[in-house]
């Protein structure tokens, strides 16, 4: 897909600050520190629309981006962070899941793990409630670039195993490894 443009259009904490338009969105979620910025980022071809940091937990709102006019991106916090406060994570948690449940214009979940690690708890439950929710959903192991292909091969092997589901996709932002394969999910999403 040609990205004509990708802009930030907001940060939402609670559902009356979402956009109230009808366009199609994507959601990125998964672990602190897993590379959903950077993954959304060499998605779009545009270096630091999203904001990257090496402290996990940065992101704790929703973000939305509009894409081509047509279409938003949403980045949502990452899950599992230790350092954040408790009350905070209680409430980034009700923020995610009642956006997961409530939102109409949610056409596509994609769930990231990093390639290099097991499935964790929280990894396990969240791809199961997408499942059980009848969310449709995308499996994206990221930073495919550091492993040797052979252990990228056992490791997203264990991954299909954990989460049970076979159509991962291994993405690396550094070399855009699985970009062509996610775009055409992304794009069959949203028609």
């Amino acid at each position: 897909m040609k990205v004509t443009s990708a802009e930030f259009l907001k940060s939402a904490f609670k559902e009356s600050d979402w956009p109230g338009d009808n366009k199609p969105e994507i959601a990125f979620l998964g672990r602190s520190n897993v590379g959903k910025s950077s993954l959304i980022n060499s998605l779009l071809g545009v270096r630091g629309l999203a904001r990257t940091s090496s402290t996990p937990g940065r992101t704790q709102a929703l973000n939305f981006f509009t894409i081509n006019k047509d279409f938003r991106f949403v980045d949502l916090p990452g899950f599992g962070y230790a350092r954040v406060p408790r009350d905070v994570r209680v409430s980034w948690g009700e923020m995610v899941t009642s956006y997961l449940a409530k939102r109409r214009q949610l056409v596509l979940s994609i769930h990231i793990v990093d390639s290099r690690h097991e499935p964790t708890q929280q990894d396990l439950q969240l791809h199961e409630w997408l499942a059980v929710s009848s969310k449709p959903q995308l499996l994206v192991a990221t930073k495919s670039d550091k492993l040797s292909n052979n252990e990228l091969r056992k490791n997203l092997e264990r991954i299909a195993r954990a989460l049970h589901d076979d159509s991962v996709i291994a993405y690396s932002a550094k070399t855009k490894r699985g970009i062509d394969e996610l775009w055409r999910a992304i794009k069959s999403a949203i028609v």
